[in-house]
């Protein structure tokens, strides 16, 4: 695909949307009726950067000693702000029909489930971290390393105000190789899946096999989650979404990075079953 291309698949994914109305937990004490509040979520950002409209909404009808740590549940399931959205949207709510529904909390925040979220400067440096430990499999490091502070500010204000060109005007930095080596030293990847208590399978992969041929999806589901393909003959039991989407198995995977990968430059892979009618 040419270039042109891949910057239309750069747009799509950065602008990928999810319709979401909120709504405010029964069981909190309100001084009167808690409206439905509706929001389109960006899929590459993060609960707490962009729900601020959300909690301003909700306290609008509540006392202040009321009020404790804003937290978000969908059927039971209480969502980890330090995934990303649209992963957190594909895992848990892949085959419902829109718009998600949401339940706002705010006491009895799940210390179990859940990390504290005091304040952006926490997501930051979680997504900074994240870009940190991808480049430590791309590159050994290198890239990040010969950054300055500014340029890793530059990649969080992109991501935090919906700034494509700022974000990838230094992310790009992050997605080069040497043409020789035919892509990076190591993928950076998270399968995630329902059906374990383990959170997510993240291992070394190499995008090129010891033969120089490429790996494709298929490639490191066979290797990571054998279980996600089906054999011959089969029922489909599984889809397999990146950003929503299930892109072919033959798709390489250096290709995926650079292209599917989240802002924090890892390709989240979220593996659900197929939904029984």
């Amino acid at each position: 695909s040419t270039m042109a291309d891949d910057k239309d698949v750069l747009r799509d994914v950065w602008f990928g949307r999810i319709p979401t109305c909120f709504t405010l937990n029964p069981d909190e004490v309100t001084e009167r009726e808690a409206e439905a509040y509706y929001l389109l979520l960006p899929r590459v950002s993060y609960l707490p950067v962009v729900t601020d409209k959300v909690k301003k909404h909700f306290l609008k009808v509540m006392r202040a000693e009321d009020v404790e740590e804003m937290w978000f549940e969908y059927e039971g399931t209480p969502l980890k702000w330090h995934y990303p959205i649209g992963v957190l949207f594909d895992l848990h709510a892949s085959n419902t029909v829109l718009p998600w529904n949401i339940t706002v909390h705010f006491k009895n925040f799940p210390d179990q489930d859940l990390l504290h979220c005091p304040s952006n400067s926490i997501v930051e440096a979680h997504f900074m971290s994240s870009i940190k430990e991808a480049d430590a499999l791309k590159h050994k490091s290198q890239v990040v390393n010969d950054m300055q502070k500014k340029d890793h500010k530059q990649l969080w204000m992109g991501l935090q105000n919906d700034k494509f060109d700022q974000f990838w005007a230094m992310n790009r930095k992050l997605m080069e190789y040497p043409t020789e080596d035919g892509g990076f030293r190591y993928i950076p990847f998270r399968i995630y899946q329902t059906l374990s208590d383990r959170p997510f399978i993240q291992k070394l992969f190499r995008p090129v096999s010891p033969d120089c041929n490429a790996h494709t999806l298929g490639d490191l589901l066979k290797e990571m989650y054998p279980d996600a393909l089906t054999n011959d003959g089969e029922q489909k039991r599984y889809q397999v979404l990146i950003h929503g989407i299930e892109p072919l198995l033959e798709t390489p995977l250096q290709w995926l990075s650079e292209h599917l990968s989240h802002p924090d430059n890892f390709l989240h892979i979220c593996v659900v079953p197929v939904p029984t009618d």
